[in-house]
């Protein structure tokens, strides 16, 4: 039976999400990959009982993930019930529905009836009685925003969930869904969002402005952007590394431009004391903008390196001036 460490709560740093009365932990673990039925489960208990004995309590699942699609929740579940369960009230669980997860026109997208039934069976795939938080996770354009937004709120008032996110949802989506949710008595509470070096939409959008304005927290997901913001790719592509064997990061991504650039990128954080992958997670914290940052591993090890990310995310004007110039 696993044992918490004792000094858990030292290692981490914790920030209120947005204005609610929740903390989050700087650095969160997704379990997008990794978890699902072709993984180990052995080396997702020592994934998970690392994350936490490093003080990391935010869990992120979606009903999709896997594969197969749903596997990563029932494989969470299990490790809930053989070893976590008595940690349960110190974690923040969430998921997520709103891409295709069964056949038919009920299975994907916003309506009330997919949203209400995917987290049901989450709930009974992971064994629980309620999530933290439950996220849309992405928008709608075909299904009224009241429609999709009123299910969230009514999924908190019936007890499945305690709060409600949102994800992908641009700065204007996030203002209308948050005016939604308000008059319903349930205020967002969180946008999860794709944020990095190479991916720096939400900043050009007025995503951050407009969830300080409304009093939201905000989680950042591909903080490394699927690996590319490490040491890995800076001479090539590995041979099984994600980008040989993912659907989402191909071969012809990895420019030769891109790798300058990287590059470029890893020499800056040498002279931080620094990784690639830790200088792209301390960036991503920076000034505070971010709640918490949403990471995945694939062995414990990683997890470890990327919590003492907390001891060094201030940057210098110098620093920053530098890398905005390398990324161009």
């Amino acid at each position: 039976m696993y044992n918490a460490h004792s000094l858990r709560y030292e290692k981490m740093q914790y920030t209120r999400c947005g204005k609610s009365g929740l903390l989050l932990p700087r650095v969160s673990l997704g379990l997008w990959h990794n978890f699902g039925s072709v993984d180990s489960l052995e080396n997702q208990k020592r994934l998970l009982f690392t994350a936490f004995d490093c003080g990391i309590t935010h869990f992120d699942l979606a009903n999709n993930y896997g594969p197969e699609p749903g596997s990563a929740e029932e494989n969470f579940g299990r490790i809930l019930k053989s070893d976590l369960r008595p940690y349960r009230d110190e974690m923040i669980i969430s998921t997520k529905a709103g891409f295709e997860m069964w056949d038919g026109p009920y299975g994907n997208w916003g309506s009330r009836k997919y949203l209400i039934a995917s987290l049901d069976q989450s709930l009974k795939r992971m064994g629980l009685e309620y999530v933290d938080i439950f996220y849309h996770h992405r928008p709608d354009s075909e299904t009224p925003l009241e429609e999709t937004m009123g299910a969230l709120s009514d999924i908190v008032k019936s007890g499945k969930a305690l709060y409600v996110g949102i994800s992908n949802y641009n700065a204007e989506q996030t203002k209308k869904a948050a005016e939604i949710l308000k008059a319903n008595g349930t205020p967002l509470l969180i946008n999860q969002f794709r944020y990095n070096m190479l991916c720096r939409a939400p900043e050009a959008d007025g995503l951050f402005d407009a969830l300080d304005g409304m009093g939201a927290g905000s989680i950042a997901f591909c903080p490394l952007a699927q690996g590319i913001l490490t040491d890995k790719y800076l001479d090539g592509i590995p041979e099984g590394s994600r980008a040989t064997k993912s659907r989402f990061l191909r071969p012809e991504h990895i420019t030769d431009e891109l790798r300058t650039k990287l590059r470029a990128l890893n020499e800056l954080a040498k002279n931080r004391g620094q990784s690639l992958s830790e200088m792209a997670l301390s960036w991503a914290l920076r000034k505070n903008r971010l709640t918490s940052v949403l990471t995945g591993s694939s062995r414990a090890e990683q997890i470890a390196q990327n919590v003492k990310i907390l001891e060094k995310t201030d940057f210098s004007d110098d620093e920053l001036s530098a890398i905005d110039s390398i990324l161009g």
